[in-house]
Order: C-alpha cells, then sequence, then structure tokens
C-alpha cells in the first residue's frame, strides 16, 4: 500500500492507495483541517488508526445487553506502507520544507523512520500537480483556448498556475518521450501591473506590503485585498454585503455575489482578479514557452469558470505586443479534478515502490 498526501495551508488530505501500474481510485481517503495539527506526524497518525468496528444492532429476538456482551469484531489489522509521497506548499530543499502558510517543519527522512519506509518523498504542492496533470482524463478539464492546430512536440514545453490559498507555478519540460515537472515559487515573484488602475492597486498594496507579490493578489486574500481597495476607491459598497462579507469567507462571497451579477463592486473584482490572473499566466507561458499547454489549476479557478470563460482571462493572457499570436495558438485548460495534486503524490509514490509504475 502506499500513502499518498496534499499538503496545504488551509486542509490536508491523506489516501491510501493499491496503485500498481495506472491510476486507481483511493482505498482509503480523509480531509483534515491543517491548523488542528501542530504537524504531518499528527495527521498521518490520526488517518493511519484502524476505524472503529460498528456496535452490532440489537433485534427483536436479541435483546441489546446481550448483544453488548457478545465478543466484538476483530480488530482491523494495522496498514503496511510500501512507499509515500507528499506534495507541500512550500519550498522542498534536500527533501525537507518550512511549509509557506502553515508552522511546520516537514521533513522526508524523519517521516520514512516514522512510517518505517525505505523513502518518503517531498515534492513542492504545485509539483505534485503536476505530476497528476499526466494522469489526468479529458473530461477532467475546461478548455479556456484550444490553441493552434499544430502536430503535438514531445519535447515542447507545459505549464501550471494555480490560485488558492496561495499561488504556485510549474514547468513541465520534454524530453522527447516523457514530462518531467520542475518546481518553481514563482507565485511570490513581485507583481507587475499592466494598466493605471492595477498601479493604484500596487500602491494600495504596498502600504500594508514591503514586498507585493503575485500571491498578494492572486489568491484567495488577493481576491479579498482587490475588493477592498475597489471598495476603499469607489466607497459603492452596500450594508448587506458588508455584513455578508464580515460573517463568510470574504473570496467566496465575493465570487458568489459577482458571478450572480448582485454587485457590481464584486464583478469589479472578479473582472480585475480575472485580468491579473490572465496576465500572469501569459508571463507564465512566454518564460516557459508551453507551447503544449498551458493549465491554470488550484481551488478558484474551477469556481470561477463563468468569468474565465467570458474573454477577460485569455484578452490580458494574450496581450503581451508581438508575441500576441504566439500566445493565442497556446492551449489553455482549467483543471477541474480538485484531487490532482494527490493523484500526482500518489504516482510518485507507486514509482518509489515499483520504479516500472506509471
Amino acid at each position: 500500500m502506499i500513502l499518498a498526501g496534499d499538503i496545504g495551508g488551509t486542509k490536508t488530505i491523506l489516501a491510501l492507495f493499491d496503485w500498481k501500474d495506472e491510476r486507481v481510485e483511493p482505498v482509503r481517503e480523509r480531509t483534515f483541517a491543517s491548523a488542528d495539527f501542530k504537524s504531518l506526524e499528527e495527521v498521518i497518525d490520526e488517518f493511519l488508526k484502524p476505524p472503529e468496528p460498528p456496535a452490532p444492532a440489537p433485534t427483536e429476538d436479541e435483546p441489546a445487553i446481550e448483544a453488548a456482551e457478545s465478543p466484538p469484531p476483530a480488530q482491523e489489522e494495522p496498514t503496511i506502507i510500501d512507499a509515500a509521497c507528499f506534495g507541500v506548499a512550500g519550498p522542498i530543499i534536500e527533501n525537507r520544507c518550512k511549509t509557506t502558510n502553515l508552522p511546520w517543519v516537514v521533513d522526508g527522512t524523519a517521516l520514512a523512520t516514522y512510517l518505517k519506509v525505505g523513502q518518503v518523498r517531498l515534492l513542492n504542492d504545485l509539483e505534485a500537480t503536476a505530476y497528476g496533470l499526466l494522469v489526468l482524463r479529458p473530461d477532467e478539464f475546461v478548455v479556456l483556448n484550444a490553441g493552434a492546430a499544430r502536430p503535438v512536440q514531445p519535447a515542447a514545453a507545459m505549464a501550471l498556475i494555480a490560485a488558492g490559498t496561495g499561488l504556485g507555478e510549474a514547468i513541465l519540460y520534454g524530453d522527447g518521450a516523457a514530462y518531467h515537472p520542475m518546481p518553481s515559487e514563482g507565485g511570490h515573484a513581485s507583481f507587475a501591473p499592466t494598466s493605471d488602475l492595477e498601479i493604484d492597486l500596487l500602491r494600495h498594496l504596498r502600504s500594508s506590503y514591503l514586498h507585493v507579490s503575485y500571491e498578494r493578489v492572486l489568491s484567495g486574500a488577493g481576491l479579498h485585498a482587490i475588493y477592498e481597495f475597489l471598495r476603499d476607491t469607489k466607497r459603492n459598497e452596500p450594508t448587506w454585503l458588508a455584513e455578508r462579507i464580515k460573517v463568510g469567507d470574504p473570496a467566496a462571497v465575493i465570487a458568489e455575489v459577482g458571478l450572480a451579477g448582485q454587485s457590481e463592486l464584486c464583478q469589479q473584482a472578479l473582472d480585475m482578479f480575472a485580468s491579473i490572473y490572465g496576465a500572469e499566466a501569459g508571463n507564465l507561458a512566454l518564460k516557459a514557452l508551453a507551447l503544449n499547454g498551458l493549465y491554470v489549476g488550484g481551488g478558484i479557478a474551477p469556481k470561477l469558470i463563468p468569468k474565465l470563460k467570458d474573454g477577460t482571462f485569455m484578452r490580458a493572457f494574450s496581450a503581451k505586443g508581438r508575441y500576441k499570436t504566439l500566445l493565442n495558438s497556446i492551449p489553455v485548460r482549467v483543471i477541474m479534478n480538485p484531487k490532482t495534486a494527490l493523484l500526482g503524490a500518489a504516482s510518485v509514490a507507486a514509482r518509489l515502490r515499483h520504479p516500472q509504475a506509471a
């Protein structure tokens, strides 16, 4: 059995797979609130506890007291882990990570000792998503741009950008036979405005942050920051909306209200978010020369499909002067499977156990 995990700032997903040669469904899977635990080891310990056997139900012919005195069912055998891999939100250096949005240190060597396995591999969360991208089915994407009908070049690159709790980026380079994901921390590169309004947004954010990265804008907190900037600039926030944002998840409320057309302010925030998202996706596509596709992952994009498909994202994506035609030729797709990083970690764990596994 292999253990795979997707370790994020908000939630941690763990799963057991009997993965041998190709993608399979997990044998067991569970999601935890990351902030409820002090370490990944604590989460794993909770996950690997055998489930409590159900108490036998009393029948009309057998009173409850007699059922309670009957021998208990046999306990489930402890799970034996052969290999493990975890996608972690943060930079992986020498198989060790100090997580970006959690007070955790995740150490692959320590985890291998804890799990009693030969090796535990840590991946950057976007690197794990990139591995997962390679095992997804065509129906697990939404197309934003079909791209040019050029022959697929096995050596051409693909790229991945994903906004959620934070912003991640990765590149997949081809060697002519297979793709190899390459992690990055590109989400923490400096935000570059492309309009006068975005310049004003940067000035607004610089009053709070010494360094304004793309993650400060392209994330759940970033959508809220854009909204607050527009609110303070335009001063047209209705009282009912202020109350909803105060008691709910601000980004979720802004997205829901904006997509429903119930607030001009939320619609403007979504317009600005989608435009900046498209512009940075275009930057990444140029840097990687991602002729075989730019993929949009993370938890936000699937919830904003109507906004991403209305042209705002792609106009900003291709607005690169002389390279507009090239960028319009690149396929752009949104990943709809929320477990892509988990699948990627599982595929790598399978290779650790069986080097020939896919």
